[in-house]
């Protein structure tokens, strides 16, 4: 039997995974992506004359990586070395009120304990064993399976398991769920603010997203180079197996040949294939936007239904005043208020604001010179509006900016701003999307069942990416991936 050929349309966290699993396997594997490098959201840019991270940064959930890269013979951490962080998180609500989540569960207990009260404590101890709960009851039954599925859930989680899941009210919200285990609203913000990993509101997301919270839980890892580097390392382990990569290569189409089909480049350039992953947004095939063959091959996103996108600014500039570690959180005064002016397509009048410290770990102590950072603030998908006007921008950056001031971060040098990112700029680099970041928004409990398959209508065509199941997040978008690359292998192999 002829080597069966496989096209990977993105080279994003998706793509790649299937990428690696699919060379590693024996099929040809040709991917193709746009833009000059690979990692698609993971992108990487330049503060200070340095690389910086400008997409995602927090890596969790490391075994899949693990257990990915044994699939094919290799070893993810001789691959993609990284640290795991005893700090997950710093956060801060005005000069004084901070609060640091550690690695270390009991450690964590007594750091709400000294920052709430007993009470708190308790509560916090009740919503770290649920939350584990919950996950156990999910990974298996829904975040591995191809497509998202209702009853597939309910008899992959048992009857031993389904108590788990109800015992959470997962038709209630987040932020409700919350306030069974604590009266301290910045409590409640801090852990519903895990539903912005979606790219979704804890007023309306599923209570059932406090799993995320023994996600981090469970390990916050730091890759030595950056996230960047592992988008790299996929590629570069792809490649040894025998994949092809090509960079600047725009498919403008993807056509049907027989039993497979031609992907043709903006350039003209035409490929055959076997069978194709598109890890784009699944709304682009459901447009049109890759031929007119596909609108019915999966089902697009509607405007309203889309998840958050942001607004990101990259910049190096000496610190001081607020002790930064990597991932550092400062809260606005309303919380309700911003996801109120973001359910209304606009940007936030006091926003809640996230700091990457690229060149900082857990050690808190002053850089000698400029660090690369990374802000970010929540903001509406509406990039197919058309940019944002610039006074607009510079306001959000200044209110922002006041944000960080009043929790005592001070700047000692102006930051110089080598890159700000708005919703239609990332509507340019991710087409269909209006900038949502997250694919479909998590609100309802039904929100994750209305997600993409991995498999598409179209035999033969296979969706990977955060808009597919199981959804946003780098392990997520790892975890469809793997799916749509066995899907595909099991598909081919069977012909």
């Amino acid at each position: 039997m002829a080597q069966r050929r496989i096209a990977v349309a993105g080279a994003g966290m998706g793509g790649l995974m299937a990428a690696l699993i699919l060379s590693g396997r024996g099929f040809d594997v040709r991917v193709f992506d746009r833009a000059p490098a690979p990692g698609g959201k993971m992108r990487q840019t330049f503060a200070g004359g340095r690389p910086i991270d400008a997409g995602p940064t927090v890596f969790t959930l490391k075994r899949v990586f693990e257990e990915a890269f044994a699939s094919v013979g290799l070893d993810f951490d001789a691959c993609a070395p990284a640290q795991k962080a005893e700090i997950l998180a710093r956060h801060a609500w005005d000069g004084d009120a901070r609060f640091d989540l550690h690695a270390d569960l009991t450690r964590s207990i007594e750091a709400v304990r000294a920052f709430a009260g007993p009470q708190e404590a308790e509560g916090f101890a009740r919503f770290s064993a649920d939350s584990a709960r919950v996950w156990r009851s999910l990974e298996r039954s829904f975040a591995r399976a191809p497509a998202p599925d209702f009853l597939g859930l309910v008899k992959g989680a048992g009857f031993a398991g389904l108590p788990d899941l109800l015992a959470v009210s997962p038709f209630s919200t987040l932020w409700r769920g919350l306030g069974r285990y604590f009266q301290d609203e910045r409590l409640r913000q801090l852990f519903g603010r895990y539903a912005t990993y979606v790219g979704s509101s804890p007023f309306l997301a599923p209570a059932t997203l406090m799993l995320v919270a023994h996600v981090e839980q469970d390990g916050v890892w730091m890759i030595d180079g950056g996230m960047h580097r592992l988008a790299q390392v996929l590629a570069e382990r792809a490649q040894a197996f025998g994949a092809r990569f090509h960079y600047n290569a725009h498919v403008e189409e993807i056509a049907r040949a027989g039993a497979g089909f031609t992907l043709r480049l903006a350039d003209g350039e035409t490929f055959e294939t076997d069978a194709v992953i598109f890890n784009g947004d699944a709304s682009a095939l459901a447009q049109g936007l890759l031929g007119h063959d596909w609108a019915g091959a999966t089902p697009a996103t509607p405007p309203q239904k889309r998840s958050l996108s942001a607004v990101t600014w990259t910049f190096a500039s000496r610190t001081r005043g607020f002790p930064l570690v990597r991932h550092n959180v400062f809260f606005a005064r309303d919380y309700k208020a911003e996801f109120d002016a973001l359910a209304q397509g606009r940007l936030i009048d006091d926003p809640t604001v996230y700091v990457c410290a690229q060149d900082r770990g857990d050690d808190d102590r002053p850089q000698p010179g400029a660090e690369r950072l990374l802000a970010l603030v929540n903001a509406p998908a509406i990039g197919d509006q058309g940019p944002l006007p610039p006074q607009e921008l510079a306001a959000l950056a200044d209110r922002a900016g006041a944000r960080l001031a009043a929790c005592g971060l001070v700047f000692d040098d102006p930051p110089t701003m080598a890159h700000a990112t708005e919703p239609s700029m990332f509507h340019a680099l991710f087409p269909a999307t209006g900038g949502a970041l997250y694919g479909r928004a998590s609100h309802g409990w039904r929100a994750s069942f209305q997600r993409p398959g991995v498999r598409t209508r179209v035999k033969g065509l296979y969706l990977a990416g955060g808009s597919a199941h199981p959804g946003a997040g780098v392990p997520m978008a790892a975890l469809s991936g793997w799916a749509a690359a066995t899907c595909a292998m099991a598909d081919l192999t069977s012909r």
